[in-house]
């Protein structure tokens, strides 16, 4: 397994006290299992993204349930809709590298035997696929899905087009 050089032989004890130190590590055994990645795209500025820490929260049960042992980082995200209008936007484009830099970062990094990525916005998809690509492990693809409309006070729903109309 990739995970093997952070955690097999009498020179990585260390980095065994380490990884029992992040609370993944539930017991011994689990220095046995694969280690899989959960990279998840969710930041507080996005509202699309509102819901992805619970996603990834029951990916990573999911992948305990199936004998492995799950790690979950963030990457950034931009979101176009509050950065327009100002010199934000000049920041959209250039973060999908960002992206793709900072998974190729921290799967290098810490080698894992796998990842599920959680992506949502446009630029985050491509930037994942490409951190995804340079590191060439297996991986998993799950779309947060849609951002879901909002209620406005008198309780109708409303989109983010409507409010640009």
């Amino acid at each position: 397994m990739n995970s093997d050089i952070i955690k097999k032989g009498l020179d990585r004890a260390p980095h065994r006290s380490l990884l029992r130190a992040t609370q993944s590590i539930k017991r011994e055994e689990d220095f046995e299992k694969p280690f899989i990645a959960v990279v998840n795209s969710y930041v507080d500025i996005i509202p699309g993204h509102t819901h992805l820490q619970e996603f990834a929260r029951t990916v990573k049960e999911y992948i305990r349930e199936a004998g492995a042992v799950p790690f979950e980082f963030n990457t950034i995200g931009v979101d176009d809709g509050i950065a327009m209008g100002h010199d934000g936007m000049r920041w959209s484009l250039p973060s999908r590298e960002l992206i793709a830099d900072s998974v190729e970062t921290m799967l290098r990094a810490h080698p894992m035997d796998g990842a599920i990525f959680i992506p949502n916005c446009d630029k985050i998809v491509p930037g994942m696929i490409m951190g995804a690509l340079r590191v060439n492990i297996p991986s998993i693809f799950l779309s947060g899905g849609p951002m879901q409309a909002g209620t406005i006070s008198d309780g109708r729903v409303i989109d983010l087009i409507t409010v640009f109309e």
